[in-house]
């Protein structure tokens, strides 16, 4: 038999071992649940730094939020966002393509004369009233502008054989040219803006904008206007 000494002796070594045992266990704890925190504290970072770049706010957000608009009835911020930045894009992207068409020696208006000319196909002409009807302007103005074409030999005027009162006018080879080189160089810098978005998010934005365009057409019926 043990003396009592020695018992007391093996009990407190054995109460050591115990409490040393456990202390190793709680140490290894803290430090899985500690590298746990470190990590997810990392993830989250990473989560706050991606959103940061990808949700950088624009000059539509701060003038939503400083132009005083709650008292509005029936505004929905997401929609005047929405509108608010198409309407930008299609300035900007309208100034960007006057200063091409600029520097190819055409006004937009002309630009726009060429294209009508050019989107008839062979042999690319219209008569002088399609062509205002499509421009949307009065045949006084159009007649202006077709002088101004003519006279710098984009356009040549010919009679219209099935109206002896009516004229065709007609792009000419020098005018095609300049269509197609002009129209090339505003394709480019509106790629180049463009480039801010991947192909799968051109090709959502594409869907998002034609339903869109869609419910337009439906509201407005067989009277909906192409542009």
């Amino acid at each position: 038999m043990f003396s009592g000494e020695l018992c007391l002796g093996l009990w407190v070594e054995g109460v050591h071992r115990h409490l040393l045992s456990r202390s190793n266990i709680l140490k290894s704890n803290y430090q899985e649940r500690l590298a746990t925190k470190t990590l997810d504290v990392k993830t989250l970072f990473v989560k706050i730094v991606t959103m940061e770049k990808t949700e950088e706010r624009d000059h539509v957000d701060r003038w939503l939020e400083s132009a005083w608009l709650e008292e509005i009835p029936n505004l929905d911020f997401a929609v005047e966002g929405i509108v608010d930045r198409m309407n930008g894009l299609s300035r900007r992207f309208k100034r960007s393509l006057v200063d091409t068409l600029g520097e190819h020696g055409l006004s937009y208006e002309e630009w726009d004369v060429l294209g009508a000319l050019r989107r008839a196909g062979p042999p690319f002409q219209r008569s002088a009233g399609e062509l205002a009807e499509r421009t949307e302007l009065s045949s006084g103005a159009m007649t202006n502008r077709l002088d101004r074409l003519e006279k710098a030999g984009l356009v040549k005027r010919l009679p219209d054989p099935e109206d002896r009162r009516g004229v065709l006018v007609q792009i000419t080879k020098a005018g095609e040219k300049a269509w197609l080189d002009s129209a090339g160089a505003a394709a480019a810098h509106e790629a180049l803006i463009a480039s801010a978005l991947s192909a799968r998010e051109k090709e959502r934005l594409n869907g998002l904008l034609r339903r869109l365009m869609l419910e337009f057409e439906r509201r407005e019926g067989p009277q909906s206007k192409k542009p």
